[in-house]
Formats: C-alpha cells, sequence, structure tokens
C-alpha cells in the first residue's frame, strides 16, 4: 500500500485528482494500492509542563527549571478523529510519500506522526511549489530521497523543543517574580517574540521622548521660456545640522529678503545623468506583506490568509511562505506556458502581452539566490477570477504584475540637477523626465517604492536650461517646518523591521548571520508573532498603525536583556542551520539550551523586579474594580461582576501615558 500523507484536505484533494484516487473515504481518499490521506496542520503538540508531573501545575520558583529528559507529546483533541484515521493508514503503508508543505514545518508535521506510527519503512519526499496539476505532476515525476529532507525535521524539532525550553521556563520564571512585584498579568516571554516586542517599544520610547526642533527652508519659483518650476535654497554649511536642515532662522530670514530683491536667478550649471531601474524581483512573502499593508491596509495575517488561499483555493499563484523572491533557471522554459495562461484569465492583458519580450532574462532568474522557495508567481494554468473577493483579486494583481514586469524594458529616466545662483544664494533644482515607462507601466499603485526619485519637486519636469540662463523669479516661500518624531510601526513596516534587524547588532558575526537569515523570524512565522503579540494585548491596535502596551513596556523592562535582543536569535538560527547541514545533533542543541535555561533561571530566582503597575480602573457602568480578559481581538478589561455587568473597557498603550514623563527628560532629538 503506498500512502501519500498530505499537510490539509485541500492538498490532499488536489493531489489525489491527478493521482486518479477518486474513491473518497473518511478521511482520505482511495484507488487500488494508493491512499492520499492528511494531518490537519500539527495532529500532536508538545505536552504541557504538567504533563511531567503533577508538581507543576502551579507556577512557582521552587519548581523551575523544568527541563525534560524525555520529550512527551499529546494528541490534540481537535483533531483526534483524523490523527486515528492517519495512523490506520500508515500502519498499512508499505510505502510513504511525505507531501506536506515544502518546509521545515511541513517536514515536522510529517515526520512526528511517522515517529509516533513507529513507521520504519521506505519513505520519498513530495516538494510542491504549486497546486496546479501540472505542477503536481512536475514534482510527483522528481520524487526525493526521504534522507535529503530529514536534517529539516531535526532542525524544526530543535526549534520546537527550545522555544519549549524558553517559553515555559522564562515565562513561569517572570510572571511569579511579577506577581511578586504587584503586577497581576502574564509575563510571557518567547525566542522570537521579545526581540520583535522590543522593536515596538523601543520605537514607542523613541517617539515619547522626541524632542521636535525647528529648522527653515526657502522655495522658490522660477520660470523659464513660459514653463515654472521650483528651485530650494542651499543653506551654507555652518547654518545646518547633519541633515542639511537649516536651524538658525535670522540665515534663513536674510537669505529670503536677498531672494525677494532679485528679479532672477542665473543657471551655474546643469547636469543630466540617465538612470536605469530594473524591475523589482517577484515577492517573497515578507515583502508582500509589507506592500498589501502599505497599498491595501491588510494586517500580515491576512495578507498570508489571501495568499494561502490564492495558492491553494484558487490554484492561481505559487507557494506563499517563500523567503527569496528570485526564480530557479529552469523555470525559463515555463514561461510562454505561464503568459498564455495569464491571457486566458484575464483577456484584458492582450495589449500589454503584445510589448513583452519572453525571451528577456531578469536578473530573477538566479539558481544561486534560490532557497528552498521561490518568488511567489503565478501558475502554469488559467485561473478563475469570478471566484475571487475584491481583495483576492487585488493581491493577485499585484503578484502577477511583479512577473510580468519581468519582460518589459527598464525604466528609465533623465535625472537634471541644476545649480542656481541668487543674490549671493545658492539654488538647487531637480528634475525628473521619463525617457522610457518600462515595467512601471504594469505595477499598481507604485509597490515597488520609489527610494530614487525623493521629494515631489524631485519628480518635477524642468524646462530646457543651460548654464548661463536667468530665471525670472516669480515667488520666494520662507517656511518655517519642525523635525517629525519616528512614526509608530505598521505591521508591514515591523514585518520589514523583523527582517532588518541586523542593523541593530554589533557584533560583525551576528549581524551577517541575521542577514543571511533574513532577520528573525520567518516568512511562515512573522505573521503568527505579531498577531500573537497582539492577542496577548502586547500589542494595540491604533489605526493601521501598533504600539506597545504598558504590559509590554513591563516586560521588555524585566526580561534578560538576551532574551529582547536579536543577536541572541541569530546564535540560534546559526544552531538550527549547523543541525540542517549535519553539522551538530539535536541532543547537543538542547544540551546547550537546557543549561542556559538553567542559568537564567538561577540567576534571576532571587531578583526583585521593578515594575510601574498601571492602577485597575473602575468599570464605567458600575463602578467596580475590572479585571483583564482575553477575547477573540486581543486583551481588554471586563467588569470582575460579569456577567450580572457586562462592561468593558480597552487596553490603552503606554505610549500616551509615558509621553509627559519622557519629554520633561528628554534632550533635543536630531
Amino acid at each position: 500500500m503506498r500512502v501519500f500523507l498530505c499537510e490539509k484536505p485541500s492538498q490532499g484533494k488536489d493531489i489525489a485528482r491527478v493521482l486518479g484516487a477518486s474513491q473518497r473515504g473518511s478521511g482520505c481518499y482511495q484507488a487500488p494500492g494508493l491512499v492520499v490521506t492528511w494531518c490537519i496542520g500539527h495532529l500532536i503538540e508538545a505536552a504541557p509542563p504538567e504533563a511531567y508531573g503533577p508538581q507543576y501545575k502551579s507556577w512557582s520558583l521552587e519548581q523551575l527549571p523544568i527541563l525534560p529528559k524525555q520529550w512527551r507529546v499529546e494528541v490534540k483533541s481537535a483533531t483526534a478523529t483524523q490523527l486515528k484515521t492517519v495512523q490506520r493508514w500508515i500502519g498499512k503503508a508499505t510505502e510513504l510519500v511525505i507531501a506536506t508543505d515544502a518546509d521545515r514545518e511541513g517536514e515536522m508535521i510529517a515526520r512526528e506522526i511517522l515517529d509516533l506510527c513507529g513507521y520504519r519503512g521506505p519513505v520519498q519526499r513530495l516538494w510542491l511549489s504549486a497546486l496546479n496539476d501540472a505542477s503536481i505532476r512536475k514534482a510527483l515525476g522528481a520524487l526525493k530521497p526521504a534522507h535529503e529532507t530529514l536534517p529539516l525535521y531535526y532542525s524544526a524539532l530543535a526549534r520546537s523543543r527550545a522555544d519549549w525550553l524558553i517559553g515555559m521556563n522564562l515565562s513561569r520564571l517572570f510572571t511569579v517574580l511579577g506577581r511578586q512585584a504587584g503586577y497581576d498579568g502574564v509575563l510571557s516571554v518567547g525566542r522570537v517574540q521579545t526581540p520583535t516586542l522590543r522593536l515596538v517599544v523601543d520605537r514607542d520610547r523613541a517617539i515619547a521622548s522626541f524632542l521636535s526642533v525647528p529648522y527653515w527652508t526657502i522655495e522658490v519659483a522660477l520660470s523659464q521660456a513660459g514653463k515654472s518650476f521650483v528651485a530650494t535654497w542651499l543653506a551654507p554649511d555652518d547654518a545646518v545640522d547633519s541633515e542639511g536642515r537649516c536651524l538658525q532662522q535670522p540665515v534663513a530670514e536674510q537669505a529670503a529678503m536677498r531672494l525677494r530683491a532679485e528679479h532672477s536667478a542665473q543657471v551655474l550649471s546643469v547636469d543630466t545623468e540617465r538612470v536605469r531601474e530594473a524591475p523589482p524581483l517577484p515577492f517573497d512573502l515578507g515583502t508582500l506583506q509589507e506592500v498589501c499593508s502599505a497599498q491595501l491596509g491588510l494586517d500580515v495575517q491576512e495578507t498570508l490568509d489571501i495568499a494561502q488561499a490564492l495558492y491553494e483555493t484558487h490554484k492561481a499563484t505559487t507557494y506563499p511562505r517563500s523567503d527569496s523572491g528570485y526564480l530557479p533557471e529552469s523555470m525559463l522554459a515555463e514561461v510562454p506556458t505561464v503568459l498564455d495562461a495569464l491571457l486566458k484569465t484575464d483577456p484584458s492583458l492582450g495589449p500589454l502581452m503584445g510589448a513583452l519580450d519572453r525571451t528577456q532574462r531578469s536578473r530573477a532568474w538566479n539558481d544561486e539566490k534560490v532557497s528552498a522557495h521561490h518568488g511567489i508567481i503565478p501558475t502554469l494554468e488559467p485561473a478563475d477570477l469570478s471566484a475571487m473577493s475584491e481583495t483576492e483579486h487585488a493581491v493577485y494583481r499585484l503578484i502577477r504584475a511583479r512577473y510580468l514586469a519581468q519582460f518589459l524594458p527598464h525604466h528609465e529616466f533623465d535625472r537634471t540637477t541644476v545649480l542656481l545662483s541668487c543674490g549671493g544664494e545658492s539654488l538647487q533644482a531637480m528634475g525628473k523626465q521619463v525617457a522610457v515607462a518600462g515595467w512601471r507601466q504594469v505595477l499598481d499603485g507604485n509597490d515597488f517604492g520609489d527610494s530614487q526619485e525623493g521629494p515631489d519637486r524631485r519628480s518635477q519636469v524642468l524646462p530646457p536650461l543651460a548654464p548661463g540662463a536667468r530665471c525670472p523669479v516669480a515667488q520666494v516661500d520662507l517656511k518655517a517646518l519642525k523635525t517629525q518624531p519616528p512614526k509608530p510601526y505598521t505591521q508591514g513596516e515591523l514585518v520589514k523591521a523583523m527582517k532588518g534587524v541586523a542593523k541593530l547588532v554589533t557584533d560583525p558575526r551576528l549581524k551577517q548571520k541575521l542577514k543571511e537569515t533574513t532577520g528573525i523570524g520567518t516568512e511562515a512565522t512573522r505573521a503568527s508573532i505579531i498577531k500573537g503579540l497582539l492577542g496577548r494585548g502586547y500589542l494595540l491596535k491604533k489605526g493601521r498603525a501598533v504600539r506597545a502596551s504598558e504590559a509590554a513596556f513591563t516586560l521588555i523592562d524585566a526580561v534578560p536583556a538576551a532574551i529582547a535582543d536579536p543577536g541572541t536569535t541569530a546564535i540560534w538560527e546559526q544552531a538550527l542551520d549547523m543541525i540542517e547541514a549535519g553539522q551538530m545533533t539535536l541532543d547537543t542543541f538542547i544540551e546547550k539550551q537546557s543549561a542556559w535555561v538553567a542559568q537564567l533561571v538561577q540567576q534571576y530566582r532571587h531578583v526583585t523586579l521593578s515594575i510601574n503597575v498601571a492602577p485597575t480602573p473602575n468599570c464605567p457602568l458600575c463602578g467596580s474594580p475590572m479585571r483583564r480578559r482575553t477575547g477573540k481581538d486581543g486583551v481588554f478589561w471586563s467588569c470582575s461582576q460579569y456577567p450580572a455587568c457586562k462592561g468593558t473597557q480597552p487596553l490603552e498603550s503606554a505610549a500616551s501615558s509615558r509621553t509627559k514623563r519622557k519629554r520633561r527628560k528628554s534632550s533635543p532629538a536630531r
């Protein structure tokens, strides 16, 4: 009996269809000598501390650290019936094919079941990047030997057990210490969640302590040959800060007076350069989440769910949990098929298709930069746009546009810098003239970002100018401005910060490691990390922004610096890579983690935390004290007399209450 073990029912259905297993059974599809069955995510999970002994039911310092000698797992009650189905078929299998998601977590989902069942027969691995029929057939013809992906399981198991050791021990440790200091909430500690939370806490503190500084700019409206344009005053070096802003009001006012006294400015130099921009890469998941947050206002979890639906339900795009925007060179042969499928999906693309160069090879095609997964692109078969929701269609268009951009010319424009003199003052005018629209014609809403163009005035089209020409002065506008504090993170920007956290690390080796691993967390986990922080009440939604709650400040101030340091995560990721490469054993890694956790517990066991305990509010309806409760949208205050009184109140961010205190102590920020 050949058994295919998938990760989800929809995945099993797709694979069964291609295999011809059309007989539907309970939790499976069957054909003679063949069964396709599935997990529903993880069917088993790491057992909680109390499974190792009744003494661990209560949280106390005396029972720490908790260091399992023999790790235990428990069956998830919600999916216990499906586990029995999977166990029954694995017991009959003479050959097994792992067909879970092609990543570290997918490997663990399958292998933990095989270990539980004691299966010792032959195993092969189906490595899928898309769930359309053509992609499934291609992958079935190239099954991998099981030993090639087994190290992924050991790496995933190491990650899971290390997270358990840190989460269970340190969450209990600091929660108990917090209660001793008068804090009644849970101080939840995690390997990735805590350094992620620190990013938001640090940003909110920077906002609260920011002291705005006034500065002055001058814009001069000029004209030439009947066409107007704007030039900007260049303040003298001794009057500006490191950002080139003029901080001396008298200097700016005197310059404005001299400029207003002149009738024209003289062109000193004109410098024009042709700039060629290559198309942006196809999306990896993190970049897609950033763009969808900025352009569509989607939470990162919403974007992941939509990308997963485009992959699983609509078969319109490839595997979404990718950390690479590059494409394997072998997929160049599939370009005509993909483009033809796109045209069948959306005939309105007809005029654009004629402009594509199907033989063009952009920088996206690079085997050396493809990880376990390639960039998210459309699949080989037509999709049904009418079956997509409006938001799904919007995300699909973004993914499609990035792929189409690979077959259009570079975007080219002439960037012109003009230096002028007026009344003894220096002026600069910047201009841009598009020469070749190229790939930008297919991208909606500037999803690629535009770091090269700068402020709007740099996008102005300048009239023909030559050295020596005189340009009449139409208006001189002196502007009094103020430096602005950093902006709060949006969810998309937080994902970007998690990916780019290397810049916060000083150790060069750890900095490089974080760059190699694309920061903290993975493409598959960052959305769930942010969702978990929101659910626990550590992060609060404020419009599109996320802010740190009082509990977040409390936690970051309480835990050891190493726990909140992204450099620590880099060390762990380096060890996980070594396990995956066979350079370190799972047991060695867990022994080191256990020793480190035990050391932290011993170091902090007798520490007295200094916690700013926020007062418990009274119910706005009946005046009774309130208590924290957790609902579907996270943590909130609820009346202690519930259900007799149903008064509620949202948890407020600490940012506003801290701002006044911080500003009294702050110094000017530059």
